[in-house]
């Protein structure tokens, strides 16, 4: 095993997970390749300097480019709010560096494509950051509908909707001052994921009409009160290319709900349920078995589900958020190794973005749009 030099952007939220996950990859996981945490990089070096110290990581920047440029930097990820990133990914391009971004992947579908397109004509691994779908739950669901178990789906009924913002109280925020693009209020933020989860357990969308809303018009700020430009929640209807039809629900207001990242996919033959909140259980519907028979059966996760095992040996003791950022390095890591795509590319972000900048036309033009 040899070592992979990581540069990470970015000590935030997702800073802290990719860190936890780096250090512990390699011990979960046969990895090809050995992560080493080599130099973070924050908005000021005082900053940079005290999280790498507290974190384990070798040497700290408050410079990005200075982390790009660094010969000792082997790989990048890029975990900083997403009108930033195009800068980057292009400068990890120009170095010829493998990148790993959070999503969205662009702050619009434009930037999402400039960067799709660049790293694969540079020819270099990328991936891009949806750790939900990464439960063994969800793996499992994927099996399941791709074998036919269930049939052909017909419908899908799915959500991501929390409560973050449902205090009038909480003050303004980039979250809130974002007015256009990929990136925009719950529609970037939440909907992107459960949008990833449809495209990869059911197929593409081939149309879509949204409708969004603002619920609260205006936030503290530091000079007073300020305008929520962009939405707090909305609504998708949506047409898949193979016939399904779905709804969609999104939300930064859902009271009580924390991760509510929900699905309920309806096939021929049966039928799948998940609730992120309940992650280590997944609900199959067998509409073949007699009728004193038919209900929802829990499948609680264990050693026999995809990627559970590394992590526990005993049913029930359950996987948590931590570890699906495990398994997206896991993945990261064979994709720089082998250098193969591995599930989710750039240009599966992009095709997520392209769904949501959708969502926008449709919800700006008040009409039914094609994502083409």
């Amino acid at each position: 095993m040899s070592d992979l030099r990581i540069g990470l952007i970015g000590a935030g939220y997702m800073g802290k997970a990719h860190t936890q996950a780096l250090h512990g990859v390699a011990a979960t996981f046969d990895t090809p390749l050995r992560p080493v945490c080599e130099m973070l990089a924050t908005s000021t070096a005082d900053g940079a300097a005290s999280h790498a110290q507290r974190w384990g990581w070798r040497r700290s920047t408050g410079h990005w480019r200075e982390l790009v440029d660094d010969p000792a930097v082997d790989a990048v990820i890029v975990a900083t709010p997403p009108r930033t990133h195009l800068d980057m990914v292009m400068a990890c391009v120009a170095a010829r560096k493998p990148v790993f971004c959070e999503k969205p992947l662009g702050a619009n579908v434009r930037e999402s494509l400039a960067m799709t397109e660049a790293v694969e004509a540079a020819g270099i691994a990328n991936m891009v950051g949806f750790n939900y779908i990464r439960t063994p739950a969800s793996q499992l669901a994927r099996q399941i509908i791709a074998s036919g178990e269930i049939g052909e789906v017909i419908q899908v009924t799915a959500e991501h909707v929390e409560d973050y913002l449902h205090d009038p109280a909480l003050p303004a925020s980039w979250r809130t001052r974002i007015a256009t693009g990929t990136e925009a209020g719950a529609l970037g933020d939440v909907a992107s994921h459960i949008v990833n989860a449809c495209l990869r357990l059911v197929g593409p969308i081939a149309s879509l009409v949204a409708d969004t809303c603002i619920v609260q018009a205006t936030r503290a700020g530091d000079t007073g009160p300020e305008p929520v430009e962009n939405d707090d929640l909305g609504q998708m209807l949506l047409r898949f290319a193979n016939g399904a039809t779905g709804s969609l629900s999104f939300s930064r207001m859902a009271a009580g709900r924390k991760m509510g990242y929900t699905y309920r996919i309806t096939g021929t033959r049966g039928a799948l349920a998940f609730d992120q909140e309940d992650q280590n259980a997944l609900w199959l519907y067998d509409a073949s078995r007699e009728p004193a028979r038919r209900g929802f059966q829990k499948l609680l996760m264990g050693p026999a589900h995809p990627d559970y095992l590394a992590f526990n040996q005993g049913t029930g003791h359950g996987t948590g958020y931590n570890e699906q950022i495990v398994i997206e390095a896991r993945d990261f890591l064979q994709a720089v190794a082998t250098s193969t795509p591995v599930w989710p590319t750039f240009r599966d972000g992009y095709a997520v973005d392209r769904v949501i900048d959708a969502a926008l036309v449709s919800n700006r033009e008040r009409r039914w749009v094609d994502v083409g």
